[in-house]
């Protein structure tokens, strides 16, 4: 069976850090209130027209460079997104035009929080059908354009952060490669976490938008019925790669978990009996940067030295849907 290992990787924020400190000027919160309920002490947030494709160029250049590839190489790109530059089409097809790629496949997908694991298992999925050879997968997110920056809207805002991560997949070579991915959904709760509009449910969008229209136009998260279900399926998830492989938690290096809520990563760690050094955290840097997060991280963690080649690896995300996913992989 041919097996897809990531050859590249790549990250890129926004320049502009907003500190918790910075938010007191724009709504009633504290830096002891933020870091308490989230761990987040800052994150980056899009300036003006900056979009998710003006993070997810720069991200990609790195990958491919990181690769040692070509750019005429990538026969197919996958973007998962949730705060695309438009309502269609989608980042993939900028992103295609930006880097000078030839007319290949490309598409967006919207998992939400789980997003880049989605994207990376379908990528896996092409290259091990050998239907393609070198596939480009990013997660990238501008989540600060859609939030409400008041008192009103603290309970969101104060979370998301904007960047986008990137990786390059080709067949393995040799022992290294993804081992096996793992994805789930449960739509029942989905009011829980989402974000009623743009959508074609209700009113005509076209008609101008009344003070209670315009209110769907902001995410709404359920904060305490994410949190009971995400401390739930990230060790169900975790578990799932780690029994599909015949590893124990011993042969895991590291676990690279969707960086949503610090406490929710601490939550995981002690459910599973696991010291959190086997977990890594950047939320305190980027705050929730929905699909960005995991690429972002991978990044950071490789260039920490905290994953060599060799190492096994587990990412795992939950996210809006409710979606979740893991994916073991040999490094």
């Amino acid at each position: 069976m041919i097996r897809s290992a990531i050859k590249g990787i790549g990250y890129h924020v926004p320049s502009q850090v907003v500190t918790n400190q910075d938010l007191t000027e724009l709504m009633d919160t504290s830096d002891e209130w933020i870091k308490t309920r989230s761990g987040i002490e800052e994150r980056h947030w899009v300036q003006g027209d900056e979009a998710a494709s003006d993070l997810a160029f720069p991200a990609a250049k790195k990958a491919i460079e990181n690769a040692g590839i070509n750019p005429e190489e990538i026969d197919l790109v996958v973007v998962a997104t949730i705060s695309s530059d438009y309502f269609f089409p989608g980042v993939s097809s900028q992103l295609q035009e930006m880097l000078g790629l030839r007319n290949v496949g490309c598409f967006d997908l919207r998992a939400a929080c789980s997003g880049f694991v989605y994207a990376l298992s379908t990528a896996d999925q092409f290259i091990q059908s050998g239907m393609y050879k070198t596939a480009l997968v990013i997660g990238a997110e501008a989540q600060s354009k859609f939030i409400n920056k008041t008192t009103e809207g603290r309970d969101i805002s104060v979370l998301f952060g904007d960047g986008a991560g990137a990786v390059i997949l080709q067949p393995s070579q040799d022992e290294a490669g993804i081992l096996s991915t793992h994805l789930h959904s449960e739509g029942k709760d989905m009011k829980n976490l989402w974000m009623e509009g743009p959508g074609s449910s209700g009113l005509n969008q076209i008609n101008k938008l009344t003070i209670e229209q315009a209110q769907r136009y902001e995410p709404f998260m359920n904060g305490r019925e994410v949190f009971k279900n995400a401390v739930v399926r990230f060790p169900e998830v975790i578990q799932e790669a780690l029994d599909k492989n015949n590893l124990s938690m011993d042969d895991v290096a590291l676990i690279i978990p969707h960086q949503a809520n610090l406490r929710i990563i601490q939550s995981v760690a002690k459910r599973m009996g696991v010291n959190m050094d086997k977990f890594y955290a950047n939320i305190q840097r980027y705050g929730n940067t929905t699909a960005a997060s995991i690429p972002i991280a991978l990044c950071e963690a490789v260039e920490e030295g905290k994953i060599k080649a060799g190492d096994t690896i587990i990412l795992a995300a939950f996210g809006a849907g409710y979606t979740w996913a893991s994916a073991a992989i040999r490094w």
